[in-house]
C-alpha cells in the first residue's frame, strides 16, 4: 500500500472544496477510506490548515473538522532531527517545503502529493500531482 504525504494545499483543496482541485483531493481521501492507500500529513500541515479554517469557521468547528480529518490521515510529528535537516538544507528554497520533505523521508513516505511540483524539484522520492498519481495507480 502506498504511503502518501499530502502537502497542505491538497488538504485545503478538500476541506475548502476549492475548484477545480476538489474532486481530485476527494478521490485521494476516498482511496484512503477504501484502504487502497495510506494518507499522512505533517503536524505543520495540520497547524496551517487550522489557521486557514479559522478564517471562516469558529474554533470548535475547525477542531471538529480536524478531528474528522485525523480519522483518515495519519499525522507525522515534527522532530528535532527533521527541523535540523530542513534548516541545514540548501536544496529547498522554502523552509516549509523542506520540513514537509524531510518529514516524508524520516517517516518512510513513498510519494508526496502536491500542486506545487516546482517546490519539490530536488526531491529524492516521487513528487506528483493527484492527477499524476491516479494515472500511475490505474
Amino acid at each position: 500500500m502506498n504511503r502518501v504525504l499530502l502537502d497542505t494545499n491538497i488538504i485545503i483543496d478538500l476541506l475548502a472544496k476549492r475548484e477545480p482541485f476538489y474532486q481530485e483531493a476527494a478521490k485521494l481521501f476516498s482511496l484512503a477510506d477504501k484502504k487502497r492507500i495510506s494518507l499522512f500529513a505533517s503536524a505543520l500541515s495540520i497547524a496551517n490548515v487550522n489557521y486557514v479554517l479559522l478564517k471562516t469557521k469558529k474554533t470548535e468547528e475547525a477542531k471538529q473538522i480536524l478531528r474528522k480529518l485525523k480519522l483518515i490521515v495519519g499525522i507525522i510529528s515534527l522532530e528535532e532531527k527533521t527541523i535540523n535537516l530542513a534548516l541545514n538544507d540548501d536544496e529547498f528554497k522554502d523552509f516549509e517545503d523542506a520540513l514537509q520533505y524531510f518529514s516524508a523521508i524520516e517517516n518512510n513516505i513513498e510519494i508526496i502529493i502536491t500542486r506545487n511540483l516546482k517546490d519539490f524539484e530536488n526531491s529524492k522520492i516521487p513528487v506528483m500531482t493527484a492527477k499524476q498519481f491516479f494515472e500511475i495507480l490505474e
